[in-house]
């Protein structure tokens, strides 16, 4: 099967560019086909904050109301979807910036309202991805860029969790290539200590995963990150990788295994 790398980058590499141009030129330098998922969410919160508008999160996952709505769409699938692009352009990488309702590539169920009303919040069913269109874009040497902006194919955008995003679009592709998901962020990888960067989890299983959350050493943004992790390997992704967006190119990380 040929190979496919699907990264997802987060808000805080997002948010700065030398970081953000590092680790596309990483991107770029990777031979096989790869698919980009980026967040943006410190840049949300930041354009939220100036317009007066309270952030809320439950476990790492953003409410969305309609107001906050349409800033993440304005600043994922607007901003920061098509600065990647270009930034990708200039290096020599040929790239394409979509968001879910783009060819009807991602769509989505909003969230029920039930226990938590997330609001305006889309939950993807990996078989529904519009897996052909995405290898035909590959198949061109094109680079799809996903924003986590879907839409609910009833004429409303809905915002997705970033990490579910990748998840899911990893894991419709997996059906037909050898797909690696690799999650960059800002540390080396999951940490035993969230204040010792030198604290890193070589080798997550879901047994260990839980042991940790109920202890309390993993919560926050974490939690949805493994989560997608393990259900991405459930659903036929080979291998999944939680990075330092600067080690893309090395072997410093945590592995997650089933």
């Amino acid at each position: 099967m040929k190979e496919l790398t699907v990264i997802k980058i987060g808000g805080n590499i997002v948010d700065n560019e030398a970081a953000l141009d590092a680790v596309l030129a990483k991107v770029a330098n990777i031979k096989t086909p790869k698919i980009l998922i980026h967040g943006g969410g410190v840049m949300a919160s930041q354009m939220s904050a100036k317009l007066g508008i309270e952030t809320k999160m439950v476990e790492g996952r953003r409410i969305t109301d309609y107001e906050t709505l349409r800033i993440v769409t304005m600043v994922y699938a607007g901003w920061i979807n098509k600065t990647i692009v270009a930034k990708l352009q200039k290096i020599g990488c040929n790239a394409i910036g979509l968001s879910g309702a783009d060819a009807n590539v991602v769509p989505a169920k909003r969230r029920p309202a039930q226990p938590i009303d997330f609001g305006y919040v889309g939950d993807v069913e990996y078989p529904q991805i519009n897996a052909p269109f995405i290898e035909t874009l590959l198949e061109k040497g094109i680079t799809p860029v996903f924003c986590a902006i879907t839409h609910d194919t009833n004429g409303s955008l809905l915002n997705t969790n970033a990490d579910t995003m990748a998840s899911s679009i990893a894991s419709a592709m997996s059906r037909n290539l050898c797909v690696k998901l690799v999650y960059c962020f800002e540390k080396d990888g999951v940490l035993y200590d969230k204040d010792d960067d030198s604290s890193v989890i070589p080798l997550i299983t879901e047994q260990k995963f839980l042991e940790l959350k109920e202890c309390g050493k993993i919560d926050g943004g974490m939690i949805p990150k493994l989560t997608n992790a393990f259900k991405a390997l459930k659903n036929g992704v080979s291998e999944v990788y939680i990075k330092h967006a600067k080690n893309l190119d090395n072997n410093l990380h945590t592995l997650i295994k089933k």
